[in-house]
């Protein structure tokens, strides 16, 4: 009798064999997926993305950011002692990379304060730009710095801004990355006190030292690319009032109002003045404001006096009781200074600085 040979009992069983390889293999990818899904979706609930999961396992590789998570206590700063950058400028581009003199600036405040933690904190996804890989390198050399990544969604809950906080807030703004510093840097000083530096102050003396500086000059305005908020009362009442500011009298279409301002109109009622050189501790319940000279020796008319080797001597003598000096980046960034310069602004670098300087190359 004949018979088919795709009925032979060898054949049969060739393709069983080859149905239960493939029912196996297709389970083995469902449980893949389900594992997957469960994952995704716990850490969903928290807002992160599955790089982030990767975060919260402290990943560590040369070119991986981890990210600051506002609700893990154990990594958070420690409150009142940090120094904090932000950098916004390159906000929702890819990659994070960040200027040599910003960098400059890290370095400088890291060097003077060794004993204080030094956060530059980014928005950018957690990868380092290829051309960013080194200076970040250069900065983590130094053991109190420590480079995070944000989440502004994260950041702002459990603040007064919790609510108010949406897309449309930058969206709507004429200086979109400006004010978002504006925003963070008040966020930041409430969630952890310490001291917040704009990216264009390079640091020359250790900030401890402020205690005991004192003087007082004529000028109109509170400045706020320098900082300082502790988490004890007074410190606490300034930052509140500070986000409430924000939050009550936003306004999107106009460049200081938003950092400066706010501060400056935080004071005049906590302080009941309208004077500011009248700011003294004794009647702004603790808070110092200090004068011009201890962070801003140069005004920003005068801002190409950091890079003029012919007034080096007059630049140098401006500066030389101030704690840092603030290059007004808004108006000097496309001033190139040449390798071996000896224009103010390299010397200091030079000094403060060292190793990005030496990294900077043929031009600073």
């Amino acid at each position: 009798m004949a018979f088919s040979i795709k009925n032979s009992p060898a054949v049969i069983l060739k393709s069983l064999i080859r149905k239960e390889i493939v029912l196996g293999a297709f389970v083995i990818v469902l449980l893949y997926i389900v594992f997957f899904t469960i994952n995704n979706n716990s850490a969903g609930g928290q807002g992160l993305d599955v790089t982030d999961q990767l975060t919260q396992h402290r990943r560590k590789e040369p070119n991986f950011i981890q990210t600051l998570l506002t609700a893990d206590v154990s990594d958070a700063p420690t409150k009142d002692n940090g120094i904090f950058f932000h950098e916004t400028s390159h906000f929702g581009k890819a990659g994070i990379s960040f200027t040599i003199r910003q960098a400059c600036a890290v370095e400088s405040a890291a060097r003077m304060n060794p004993n204080r933690e030094v956060y530059l904190l980014v928005l950018n996804e957690s990868k380092i730009a290829r051309d960013a890989e080194e200076t970040v390198n250069i900065l983590l050399s130094y053991r109190n710095i420590k480079i995070r990544r944000i989440f502004v969604e994260d950041y702002v809950k459990n603040t007064l801004l919790q609510e108010w906080w949406g897309p449309n807030i930058l969206n709507n703004s004429d200086y979109p990355t400006h004010h978002m510093a504006d925003i963070l840097r008040f966020i930041t000083l409430w969630k952890y006190g310490g001291i917040y530096l704009d990216l264009d102050v390079l640091v020359m003396k250790s900030l401890e030292g402020l205690r005991n500086f004192a003087g007082v000059e004529d000028w109109s305005c509170v400045a706020a690319g320098v900082l300082g908020f502790a988490t004890d009362a007074p410190g606490r009442r300034v930052a509140e009032a500070c986000l409430r500011e924000l939050k009550t009298d936003f306004r999107s279409n106009m460049w200081s109002y938003n950092g400066p301002g706010v501060i400056t109109r935080v004071l005049k009622n906590i302080c009941n003045t309208e004077t500011i050189p009248d700011m003294t501790p004794e009647i702004c319940q603790g808070f110092r404001v200090y004068p011009p000279h201890a962070f801003y020796p140069i005004h920003y008319q005068q801002w190409k006096l950091y890079f003029t080797e012919e007034f080096n001597e007059l630049t140098m003598q401006k500066i030389q009781n101030a704690f840092a000096i603030h290059t007004w980046n808004k108006l000097s960034s496309e001033e190139i200074i040449p390798a071996g310069s000896q224009a103010p602004y390299a010397i200091i670098a030079n000094q403060y600085c060292p190793k990005i300087y030496r990294h900077s190359g043929d031009f600073f």
